[in-house]
């Protein structure tokens, strides 16, 4: 599969970081690519910048709405005390609609999750938005999914990070 060496999120040019296959139980999922202003590869100061960033899931496989939702929720719940995660409860509920609008992700779609510092994050499948959840707190727990203390899986985390 040949990613886009960029990407546009509003009037901010993005470079691809770096990017690597999410595996489940031996299947290969997804491929997650990250995408930002400049190169980077510390996972922290990834987290931390508030800047535009997109996050592009190009699907290996075909997953509907609850699997994928689900696997987002727990990798997010993975990464965030009880405190941080009741401060996300609006936001989580959100993504969960976002995810059922979706209803199912297909081989060969693409999810992408873009971030911009004032309108928050737009969750789009091929290209279509479904919708925007605000807020730069929401933006770090969404990319602790990949890049946090415990992610979804530490080799795509090296890749996304440029390794």
């Amino acid at each position: 599969m040949k990613l886009g060496d960029t990407a546009q999120v509003g009037a901010q040019a993005l470079v691809l970081n770096g990017a690597g296959i999410r595996s489940k139980w031996f299947f290969k999922v997804y491929v997650g690519a990250l995408y930002l202003p400049q190169k980077q590869t510390s996972a922290d100061m990834v987290i931390a910048a508030d800047h535009p960033q997109r996050i592009a899931m190009h699907m290996l496989r075909d997953l509907d709405s609850k699997k994928l939702y689900g696997a987002f929720n727990e990798a997010i719940q993975a990464n965030h005390d009880g405190a941080e995660l009741k401060a996300m409860k609006a936001q989580l509920k959100l993504m969960a609609d976002i995810f059922n609008a979706i209803g199912e992700a297909k081989q060969g779609d693409v999810i992408t999750l873009d971030y911009q510092p004032l309108g928050g994050t737009q969750i789009s499948l091929n290209g279509k938005v479904y919708g925007t959840i605000a807020g730069a707190a929401f933006k770090r727990a969404l990319l602790k999914i990949w890049l946090g203390n415990k992610p979804a899986q530490d080799d795509l985390k090296k890749a996304m990070l440029g390794g």
